[in-house]
């Protein structure tokens, strides 16, 4: 590769029935796939009684996420830590896929440029929208789970004009945290993909590794504010409005 190119959409890596399948949705397969396999193998050792080196791994990671959502709703962790551990784990394993060795060499190369096989699955603006739509999703069911359909009446209250107004902007805040998560999650990740592969285009040896360190922290926080930002919302969507 003789120059660097840059797309700040994700690049389709080969079309099936017309439908364009991008190095994104392969990272983020990739990543759902690891998931489960790893949630499967943990379940069959769990019933197996089965104390590996393998299992400590994954109950000290899911340990300290049920701590830290105890700590902000203490009362329904149980109930809301499988939706944000999940959220989490995939956001941060989809943030570090792009720092992989390979993610940016290897490709294919079409119309005289190279096409990297793996992206980062949030360095793609349409799978953190997706991410966000999903999540603001389960914080509308989770919030009429629990006060029925009295917590719709927050976004259309017409008995009375200043009421009408107040709904109205919470219906309008409601639509802004899909924008704020996507373009937020979107705008870090991208961001420091690019500059990885500016800093690894003109310093190929040492250089980037602690930018690549860097990154992995990057990553890491943006995931956590997610699934925090997430649980947050759930938590305020549950409790009765006044």
């Amino acid at each position: 590769m003789t120059e660097l190119h840059i797309s700040i959409s994700a690049q389709p890596i080969f079309t099936l029935g017309g439908f364009e399948f991008t190095n994104s949705m392969l990272v983020s397969l990739i990543v759902s796939f690891i998931l489960i396999l790893v949630g499967y193998r943990f379940s069959k050792l769990i019933k197996r009684r089965k104390k590996t080196g393998f299992v400590l791994f994954i109950q000290t990671i899911l340990e300290s996420l049920y701590e830290f959502v105890s700590s902000i709703t203490p009362h329904q962790a149980g109930k809301f830590f499988p939706l944000i551990a999940s959220i989490f784990l995939f956001v941060l394993l989809s943030n570090w896929a792009g720092l992989l060795p390979g993610a940016e060499t290897i490709g294919l190369l079409k119309d005289g440029y190279h096409i990297p096989l793996f992206r980062g699955g949030t360095a793609d603006l349409n799978s953190t929208l997706g991410i966000a739509l999903f999540a603001v999703f389960m914080i509308q069911v989770e919030g009429y789970r629990s006060l029925g359909a009295k917590y719709f009446k927050k976004f259309f209250d017409l008995s009375n004009p200043m009421n009408l107004f107040v709904s109205f902007l919470e219906l309008i805040s409601e639509i802004s945290k899909i924008m704020s998560f996507a373009f937020r999650l979107f705008g870090n990740i991208f961001a420091g993909e690019v500059l990885l592969a500016v800093i690894a285009f003109l310093f190929p040896l040492f250089l980037p590794l602690p930018f690549i360190g860097m990154e992995i922290f990057v990553g890491f926080i943006q995931a956590l504010v997610f699934a925090t930002l997430t649980l947050v919302f759930i938590n305020i969507a549950t409790t009765s409005h006044h």
